[in-house]
């Protein structure tokens, strides 16, 4: 049970960590169109592996 909680965890960094990575590479123009400022990436990566897992 343990290490499925450990598991879990790690999951969802890496989801995070993806999400974060692939945000970063827009381009403050292409941020802009879809509404999110640079700031703000860190927030919407956690709020999508909240979501994931919360599914």
């Amino acid at each position: 049970m343990f290490v499925t909680f450990i598991l879990s965890k790690i999951r969802a960094y890496r989801r995070y960590r993806e999400t974060v990575r692939e945000l970063m590479q827009f381009t403050d123009r292409e941020l802009e169109e879809l509404g999110i400022s640079r700031n703000e990436i860190n927030v919407i990566a956690r709020q999508n592996v909240a979501s994931s897992t919360s599914a």
